[in-house]
């Protein structure tokens, strides 16, 4: 199962923005929710073998983690607002310390940050870490096992910090490259869940 992590360095984290304006009001987690869609949709459906992680960090309340799991996913559509609409009722939710609330089928949020998120994920078996960069081994030329869950981190507006990177790497992640230019977090996903369709049929 293909799962994505995306840090939103200044996304809101107490679900009081409007849904009227996205980019100035949420901290930029319009560029977050492009790859939820970017994760899920297909032209006629979506995407059942996935999971995607918005690690929010903006405001006072963070941070927070929205978790979208594709296998329970109902009421998503493809347009920004009405995802805008499931994240801001997720965020919206009392949350315990410790525990993860469902606020929608397929939707979860809890409080934890970015370490947390990687230290649960690293605690499953069979799972393998993939860091993007552009500098990495060229996806086509990567050995990616069928049997395993990948895991691929990334930021959202902005590149992981040295904290985060340094996080990551203590899972020795795969380093892969989509290629020598700086691409959207959306599109990254996009392109890496059209890699491992290939592979698939292959």
């Amino acid at each position: 199962m293909p799962t994505f992590v995306i840090v939103g360095h200044k996304c809101n984290t107490d679900g009081l923005f409007t849904l009227n304006d996205l980019p100035g009001s949420t901290g930029r987690l319009d560029i977050l929710l492009r790859c939820v869609n970017a994760s899920f949709f297909l032209s006629n459906g979506l995407r059942k073998d996935v999971e995607t992680y918005l690690v929010l960090l903006g405001g006072e309340d963070a941070p927070k983690t929205v978790r979208f799991c594709g296998s329970e996913l109902k009421y998503l559509n493809p347009d920004e607002r009405s995802t805008a609409a499931l994240v801001k009722n997720a965020l919206m939710q009392k949350i315990g310390v410790g525990g993860e609330v469902r606020s929608s089928p397929g939707i979860y949020v809890s409080r934890r940050g970015l370490k947390d998120v990687l230290g649960q994920l690293g605690s499953r078996d069979n799972t393998r870490f993939i860091h993007l960069k552009e500098n990495g081994k060229p996806i086509r030329d990567a050995e990616l096992d069928p049997d395993i869950d990948v895991i691929f981190v990334m930021g959202g507006q902005f590149d992981l910090t040295e904290d985060e990177e340094e996080m990551v790497m203590g899972y020795e992640p795969m380093m892969i490259s989509l290629g020598p230019l700086k691409l959207h977090a959306s599109h990254c996903i996009a392109l890496v869940l059209n890699e491992l369709d290939i592979r698939k049929d292959t």
